[in-house]
């Protein structure tokens, strides 16, 4: 049964609205984007004039050329995730008791990736800015054909679920929501959530960022500094998160959220199509920001991408030794607590109360926001539409954050009550 951290009838209606409202989304900021100069006002003005209507005459129709990038791109990933060496990883246990084990190459498909995309471009083989010439047709093909994947998904739970880690709550809308799967494969290796969220989604961040740098070369002849920036900080955060992918397994995507609409469709469609909206924004509209204010904003953003990546480092250290290691110098300050499996048997986990995570519950967000805001800064403020993404992340993560300190006080009862009177704060010391 899917557990809800809001009231039934929120649940409903967050879930229906996105739903509905999430596809129509990604063609009006692609749209806006490219079409009406980042404007939301002039976007407004298009559809009181127009209705809907003007909705289905610019929603670009999937053309066979965004199908083909689509599948080459995709196919792509798949074979390096299936053929590229890597270390085995165990992922941690699962409700049902299974440990999903996950073959780590995801830093040696991030390279060979970025490096063969570079590499068609360099020698005239394939132009990059095709890829941003179609960019409403393959997210209109992605929209569309995630949805489909999606009711596959919903049918693979029903009919031939991978483990035990699978069930319906008997409601179609939250099934297909959710998810029915916590860990669905094909076959024995390949795993799908991490073909969906880390080598479809988060790769395709790192080559639309490259995408936009080389169309904007195009255009103008030149890379703005602004364009730099935010192309040098996205790839070092895409960076950060294959280089720290095996960590990923452990989080609340991959362990605990099964693989639905909310999960699959926001890493195939929304990633690339959000995540990637400054970028998209600056093709058009360059900024020279200076040298000093341009390294000024790089070096900021570097070291909150770096301390997003130590809280991460930290607390997975803190995990592979049992405790055992030194968190700021010292030993670290913990809690062991108990709990109890689905089946019915009783273990334990450590609760690091020391470091990053002494100052916050949730700590890790604030520098990833900080990120967020640090790669679109360079886009000034003359328009609202760039921020968009820092403004859903804060709310995604700020969600989020309540989302796992509800799944963890059911999962540990009073030792979780324990630990916040000592993490008295969410995510932001002394505020929240």
């Amino acid at each position: 049964m899917a557990e809800t951290v809001h009231s039934p009838i929120v649940t409903y209606a967050s879930m229906l609205s996105l739903l509905a409202f999430c596809p129509p989304f990604v063609i009006l900021l692609w749209y806006t984007m490219v079409h009406q100069d980042g404007s939301v006002t002039q976007t407004f003005g298009f559809f009181w004039e127009n209705g809907v209507q003007g909705l289905l005459n610019i929603w670009p129709r999937p053309t066979l050329i965004a199908w083909k990038i689509i599948f080459c791109y995709g196919a792509f990933e798949a074979a390096l995730q299936l053929l590229l060496p890597g270390k085995r990883v165990e992922g941690p246990i699962s409700p049902a008791g299974n440990r999903p084990v996950y073959k780590a190459n995801g830093v040696a498909a991030y390279f060979v990736t970025l490096a063969t995309y570079l590499g068609l471009w360099w020698f005239g083989i394939f132009n990059p800015a095709i890829v941003y010439d179609h960019l409403g047709e393959i997210f209109s093909a992605l929209i569309f054909g995630s949805l489909i994947f999606c009711v596959l998904l919903y049918i693979k739970g029903h009919v031939a679920p991978s483990s035990n880690d699978s069930g319906s709550c008997g409601n179609l809308i939250i099934d297909f929501y959710w998810g029915m799967e916590l860990y669905p494969r094909i076959g024995k290796n390949f795993d799908i959530k991490v073909f969906t969220n880390c080598r479809f989604g988060m790769m395709s961040w790192a080559v639309l960022a490259v995408t936009y740098c080389i169309k904007q070369y195009e255009i103008n002849g030149k890379v703005s500094d602004s364009m730099l920036v935010n192309t040098i900080l996205m790839l070092v955060y895409v960076t950060k998160f294959f280089w720290w992918e095996a960590g990923y397994w452990n989080t609340m995507d991959i362990a605990h959220d099964r693989a639905g609409f909310y999960i699959c469709w926001g890493c195939l469609v929304w990633v690339p199509s959000v995540y990637t909206s400054p970028g998209m924004y600056l093709v058009n509209h360059p900024v020279e920001l200076g040298t000093q204010l341009a390294i000024y904003i790089l070096v900021a953003g570097i070291l909150c991408i770096y301390i997003n990546y130590d809280c991460d480092r930290q607390r997975q250290e803190f995990r592979r030794t049992n405790g055992k290691c030194l968190v700021w110098g010292r030993a670290p300050s913990k809690i062991v607590a108990s709990y109890t499996t689905t089946s019915g048997e009783t273990k334990t986990s450590l609760l690091l109360t020391s470091g990053w995570w002494g100052l916050a519950r949730h700590f890790h967000y604030v520098p990833e926001i900080l990120s967020a805001f640090f790669w679109t800064v360079p886009a000034l403020f003359d328009n609202f539409l760039a921020y968009f993404y820092v403004i859903f992340l804060t709310i995604l993560l700020f969600d989020r954050a309540k989302r796992d300190d509800d799944r963890c006080r059911s999962k540990y009862g009073k030792y979780w009550k324990l630990y916040c009177e000592k993490v008295k704060y969410r995510i932001i010391p002394g505020i929240y």
